[in-house]
């Protein structure tokens, strides 16, 4: 007798096949959404706001207050055993299959019997109620989704994280450590828990590491990185980990998202992060286990990564059923 949530479990595969076949159908793709969206009430309540705002307190009042309303949350999850791990991962509402191959794969929670592990997917709100109703029934199921009242968009990726390092210092300040990463990386969780943050060792605090880029604002307004210089003056970038993947002790998710409460919204969320380290005097380490591009499997080599980028669903169960069966062999 199939058990109520493998029997919810498949119900909500083929209500995702069915939505996805109908919206590719009978919808034109997404259009594009201004950087920064924010929910028209959301817009009528600052304008509002503004009306009354008076000449002392406009040095007080947060340059970026992060005023969206949680639309689904988990704010039990640690509270009956603190985690070691929380593992923020941003994702859209169609990428169903990859959140389901991390479920089943590297993020799974149960992966370390003497370690607590918690596995988020972050999302903001779609502008299609079919997509958004999909997710809501997703998160009745796994209770492992966190939306905002956001527009779901590549150039609200910096407030989809924002919401991450929010959730961490509201529900789960106690934790150990965060990682932040995408729906597309493989992790190696061996190599991250083992070797990178050791947990038989003393938590380190103000802890920042990944993958380091020291880099310049891309002028070119064809290039997808583009920012303007009325946005980001400056000719140089501070020091900022790749998106795709990093690790920081729990206490900088606080730092962090206070931070930006008064820090200029960008839309290019790693530099962003990047800008809100250098204001609290934190330097990111460089860790060459961090990889932000795609590599070629092999067992030897993917045994001595932390995150490889562009893995497909298929991809990540093959090479997680490869890696798992065979850690007797030797490289």
């Amino acid at each position: 007798m199939p058990s109520k949530v493998s029997c919810l479990y498949v119900l909500t595969v083929v209500c995702w096949a069915s939505a996805l076949w109908y919206l590719s159908i009978s919808r034109s793709t997404s259009s594009y959404v201004s950087q920064l969206s924010v929910p028209a009430h959301k817009t009528a309540k600052a304008l509002k706001s503004n009306a009354t705002t008076t000449f002392s307190n406009i040095r007080t009042r947060p340059l970026n207050p992060h005023t969206f309303d949680f639309i689904i949350n988990e704010p039990k999850k640690c509270e009956t055993n603190v985690p070691f791990l929380v593992i923020l991962i941003t994702t859209t509402h169609k990428e169903f299959d990859a959140r389901q191959a991390i479920r089943e794969t590297w993020g799974d929670e149960s992966t370390f019997s003497d370690l607590r592990i918690i596995t988020l997917f972050l999302l903001g709100r779609s502008t299609d109620a079919v997509l958004n109703q999909m997710v809501e029934q997703e998160s009745e199921i796994f209770h492992d989704i966190v939306v905002e009242d956001f527009i779901d968009s590549y150039h609200n990726l910096t407030l989809k994280t924002l919401m991450g390092m929010r959730w961490v210092a509201t529900f789960c300040n106690q934790a150990k450590y965060v990682m932040k990463t995408d729906s597309d990386i493989f992790v190696n969780m061996d190599n991250l828990v083992h070797k990178l943050l050791k947990p038989a060792t003393k938590p380190r605090r103000r802890y920042f590491t990944g993958y380091v880029i020291n880099g310049g604002p891309i002028r070119d307004m064809r290039s997808k990185w583009y920012m303007p210089r009325d946005l980001y003056p400056e000719s140089k970038y501070p020091p900022f980990c790749s998106g795709t993947g990093y690790v920081f002790s729990a206490d900088v998710a606080e730092l962090i998202y206070k931070t930006s409460l008064h820090t200029r919204l960008l839309h290019l969320e790693d530099v962003y992060v990047g800008v809100c380290l250098r204001k609290l005097a934190i330097h990111p380490y460089q860790n060459s286990g961090f990889n932000h591009w795609k590599m070629a499997y092999s067992l030897c080599r993917y045994r001595r990564v932390i995150t490889v980028h562009q893995i497909s669903p298929e991809e990540m169960h093959r090479i997680w059923n490869d890696m798992t069966s065979k850690k007797h062999l030797k490289c």
